[in-house]
């Protein structure tokens, strides 16, 4: 039986890939903050596993890495651990300089130590981001293409990327660095633009709100369905020599595009009567379109994208109607 450990596990893609790695018959522990109140939305159905555990460490905190490892003793580590909101970057640039380009040094000086201390070899992966392609120098972008972040959440993704590439080559550390692109699901967290559309239009549809409020809505993202991703990043690990893959679906859809879908899941085909548009929801520097080709990945790994966007976004709204309808005991 393999062990995992990781990072970021009440996440989006932690929640998921936790669920893959235990279909998969693996050990698997979680990476979670301390905090006075547990953030287990996506995974309080692991706390029933008896193949699943918690643990308390904190990006910030190298020996707390170092005693996550020592308690798991993993097979591969999972870093993804991030302050993952690239809008809020530019209010809290420190501190997700912080988490996301030094925390990640960190844990791989945390490896390193383990791997001296036990000799044994961890396989590590890095949840690096098409983020870091920012002003898009090629389109599609690739494992090849220059990088040009457009925010601190990307320039401290860029950090760490670089990082895991030095340790990689320094240390002879199996260290990847998985270049995903834009992914979403159902455990989206409400802050997102992609959960703030299907949460808004769930409301619409319930008549909780009569409106949702977004920021640029020409802006083209690469999305896929995260569960889907989540294989890649395992994929990644079980090969015999580290290396660097970018995940994408290869089309990019608009904010406007999104909207269409979404609305048209509750009946609605002009959706403009029902969203405002305010500029404190526009980024200081916006990357305006974002796409990725995942060549490499479909020829090494063997990975391609199953979810369709279209099925995406439907399966976004009908998981918010429900969770609002079950939050309200029914009564709608």
């Amino acid at each position: 039986m393999k062990t995992a450990l990781i990072t970021g596990v009440n996440g989006m893609d932690g929640s998921h890939l936790a669920d893959l790695l235990l279909e998969k018959g693996y050990e698997v522990f979680g990476v979670e903050r301390r905090s006075s109140v547990k953030n287990r939305t996506n995974t309080s159905h692991l706390e029933r596993n008896e193949h699943f555990h918690f643990l308390t460490a904190d990006m910030t905190d190298q020996n707390s890495l170092y005693r996550a490892l020592k308690d798991s003793s993993p097979d591969e580590v999972y870093n993804l651990a991030a302050q993952s909101f690239v809008g809020s970057s530019w209010n809290i640039p420190m501190q997700t300089s912080d988490v996301n380009g030094l925390g990640v040094l960190r844990m791989l000086e945390a490896i390193r130590e383990y791997q001296n201390d036990t000799e044994r070899q961890v396989k590590f992966y890095q949840a690096s981001t098409s983020e870091m392609f920012g002003k898009m120098v090629e389109n599609p972008s690739s494992e090849t293409t220059p990088f040009y972040p457009r925010s601190p959440y990307g320039v401290a993704k860029l950090y760490s990327f670089w990082m895991v590439k030095n340790y990689r080559e320094s240390y002879g550390m199996f260290a990847c660095n998985g270049i995903l692109f834009n992914h979403e699901s159902e455990k989206r967290g409400i802050e997102f633009v992609t959960r703030k559309i299907s949460n808004g239009v769930a409301k619409i549809k319930l008549d909780l709100a009569d409106s949702i409020s977004l920021g640029n809505l020409d802006s083209r993202r690469d999305w896929g369905y995260a569960p889907d991703y989540v294989e890649g990043m395992w994929l990644m690990l079980q090969q015999d020599e580290p290396d660097d893959f970018v995940l994408a679906t290869g089309v990019s859809h608009s904010i406007r595009e999104f909207l269409d879908i979404a609305f048209d899941e509750i009946g609605i085909d002009n959706w403009e009567n029902f969203v405002t548009q305010d500029p404190k929801f526009y980024r200081p520097a916006e990357v305006d379109v974002l796409r990725g080709d995942a060549t490499k990945a479909k020829e090494i790994l063997g990975w391609t994208p199953k979810t369709r966007f279209n099925d995406l976004v439907r399966k976004m709204v009908r998981n918010d109607i429900k969770l609002i309808q079950q939050k309200l005991g029914g009564r709608l």
